[in-house]
């Protein structure tokens, strides 16, 4: 399929206002290596399945501002009697490479409001819209034809290591697998998009990029207007609802040949690396080469 065909229907995200004030809350520090933080907020959904709950929290002293962001538990058991609409305080653990919450308590109750979903504008033509890169320059999806491609999007704010910085952790591995390889092909990007345009410049993107030590002939950091952010993210099936500055989202990578087509979508973060590599050496090859 070509690109403006990747339509994947996704649930809508309901947001809930939550502006009582957070109690103080203290936890004891399970391990050396990992950091505790005290939260509350409103549960907007609730996947034990996937071991999954998302949380329209209030501020979380010495990490991050208000967000609507989905988190991790260990155990299921952990969401038993918790639904939609509940009032909730928990403890956020942070290793440098997980997070996970625990200690859950329903504290109240609220109605949320019906679901709301981005809305855009009618959808260009992608493939010729004028993004804009980490160096300021215009960009075209167009312009990377004849090359394989892994996409992907995330904010340079998001602060959990398992969730945006993961994303670019694997792009950062594989771009330095590729360049490391003998005699590997040589046409392959990788596109970052943001969706907070509004925060992310080009200077922030080049900023965070460096921290990643990203090549700019192998990998692009994109921003544009956010109608056409949007767009483009609807098509790759990436669902995200910004709100006054907080943004829950689901995670997507997808590889696509160098004629523009759908190869291959990876639905979660995790470490995706030699993953991903492999996959953009067949793209870029027609032929499912080996690592070494």
């Amino acid at each position: 399929m070509r690109l403006l065909s990747w339509a994947v229907v996704i649930g809508h995200v309901s947001l809930v206002l939550f502006s009582t004030k957070s109690a103080a809350l203290s936890f004891p520090q399970s391990s050396t290596n990992v950091q505790t933080f005290a939260g509350r907020g409103v549960v907007l959904r609730v996947q034990p399945a996937d071991k999954t709950i998302v949380i329209r929290h209030e501020t979380i002293s010495n990490l991050m501002p208000a967000m609507t962001m989905p988190f991790h538990v260990k155990r299921p058991e952990e969401l038993d009697g918790l639904a939609a609409g509940d009032q909730v305080s928990f403890r956020l653990l942070v290793s440098p490479v997980e997070s996970w919450i625990d200690h859950l308590n329903k504290i109240g109750a609220t109605n949320l409001p019906p679901a709301t979903t981005v809305a855009t504008n009618a959808e260009p033509s992608l493939l010729d819209f004028p993004f804009i890169n980490e160096l300021g320059r215009a960009v075209r999806l167009n312009d990377f034809h004849g090359q394989a491609l892994a996409i992907t999007f995330f904010y340079t704010r998001c602060p959990l290591p398992d969730y945006c910085p993961r994303l670019s952790k694997n792009f950062e591995m594989a771009q330095q697998t590729l360049e490391a390889m003998t005699n590997a092909p040589t046409n392959w990007h990788l596109i970052s998009v943001t969706f907070e345009p509004e925060v992310d410049t080009p200077e922030r993107l080049q900023n965070y990029g460096r921290s990643y030590l990203y090549d700019p002939d192998h990998w692009s950091f994109l921003t544009g207007s956010p109608d056409q952010i949007a767009a483009l993210a609807r098509a790759c099936g990436v669902e995200y609802a910004p709100d006054a500055g907080t943004i829950t989202h689901n995670f997507r990578t997808l590889i696509v040949d160098p004629n523009g087509h759908l190869q291959m979508v990876f639905p979660t973060s995790g470490d995706l690396s030699d993953q991903i590599v492999r996959e953009l050496l067949k793209a870029a090859t027609n032929t499912p080469p080996a690592l070494k």
